[in-house]
């Protein structure tokens, strides 16, 4: 229960369920409900094959590559912390650099790459992967923890007008912040076992 509480806390803060399904309203409020499901739908599917495949090979790609993993957590660690300070540095003002386009298939850009699965959700994975493997636990309750943030955040995307009437820009931008030191506090102890695991 404490490894899937972990990890599901992390999970939650980086994919930020609730952040992402303001941003899907954004992006599909001159759409009617069933393309707002198809899209939600699609969009969780990929995300979660996408984690998925990063969490069971991703260590084997940099091995591939010649990338030692504790060069690859502090790297890591630095990418998650620049997401963690846009997330608390950002005006409010500023509009979603995705909504002036116009997709009509939003499921993989934006949606799954970069809001949901981006660089740092990816990154993040192969480090808890990785974690998981060294102190030879299982890991059924890593697995578990990024299928219920997934479903968690498709049920997010399903009342997403609730959630945004509910919250509101304040409430909204006051729980990103706090989300954000919460991720950028996780990046720095990345960023400390690296280092450690290189020194060692």
């Amino acid at each position: 229960m404490e490894s899937f509480l972990k990890a599901f806390v992390a999970y939650f803060v980086m994919v930020d369920p609730i952040g992402t399904s303001l941003v899907f309203n954004a992006l599909t409020e001159d759409h009617d409900g069933r393309y707002c499901r198809i899209m939600a739908a699609r969009a969780v599917i990929i995300s979660t094959c996408l984690v998925l495949f990063f969490g069971f090979w991703g260590v084997d790609l940099l091995d591939v590559l010649g990338i030692q993993m504790d060069s690859f957590r502090i790297a890591g660690g630095f990418l998650i912390f620049y997401a963690a300070f846009g997330m608390i540095t950002r005006p409010d003002n500023v509009e979603s650099p995705h909504k002036a386009g116009y997709f009509k298939d939003i499921s993989v850009y934006p949606l799954s790459i970069p809001l949901i699965a981006g660089p740092g959700c990816l990154t993040l994975t192969v480090l808890l992967f990785s974690k998981v493997r060294d102190e030879g636990t299982s890991l059924t309750p890593l697995v578990v923890a990024i299928l219920a943030i997934f479903v968690l955040t498709y049920f997010s995307f399903l009342f997403s007008k609730f959630f945004t009437r509910l919250v509101g820009q304040t409430v909204g931008s006051m729980f990103n912040r706090l989300l954000g030191v919460i991720l950028a506090s996780l990046a720095i102890q990345f960023v400390a076992d690296g280092i450690k695991g290189l020194w060692g």
